[in-house]
């Protein structure tokens, strides 16, 4: 597969979601978790979507329970939680797994078409993809990298 538009996903509410819908955007796309120690850089992808939604940039945050058991809770309780501690506005989906062999596609395809330091599966949460216009992933960030450290990196995938 060449690009992450043939790919859709269970939105928070319940709804399907077509990728396709995000085509000739920047996405940054993270998995997330509700009561982990990095959990507060919702603030920041908040920040980060709040400056850049206008001229083409979109956040996509997946929840996963896979690391420590660290997001536990509904879908109904996890959109409660970012919303009300974190002002969340950006596209929750419904909670996943980013790896093994349960891993939603989306992070298959993400996983496959990026390396970590570790190698390509992804080891925690907040780990972030960033896929240029065209829906290929540009580049993969640690979750110990903060969002508002890789605006270089959306600026410039806005720009081509």
């Amino acid at each position: 597969m060449t690009n992450i538009y043939q790919f859709e996903a269970e939105l928070l509410e319940g709804e399907n979601k077509s990728f396709s819908d995000y085509e000739g955007k920047v996405l940054l796309i993270v998995n997330t978790a509700s009561k982990c120690g990095f959990t507060p850089q919702f603030a920041g992808l908040e920040k980060v979507y709040e400056k850049y939604k206008d001229q083409g940039l979109e956040v996509l945050g997946f929840p996963c329970n896979q690391f420590g058991g660290q997001d536990p809770g509904t879908n109904e309780q996890i959109g409660t939680y970012c919303q009300r501690n974190y002002g969340v506005s950006f596209p929750m989906f419904a909670k996943v797994n980013v790896k093994g062999p349960e891993a939603h596609v989306i992070f298959r395809y993400l996983t496959n078409n990026s390396k970590g330091i570790l190698g390509s599966g992804i080891k925690w949460n907040f780990t972030k993809f960033l896929i240029n216009k065209k829906g290929e992933v540009i580049n993969r960030y640690a979750p110990t990298t903060k969002p508002e450290d890789i605006e270089h990196d959306i600026e410039k995938a806005l720009a081509e």
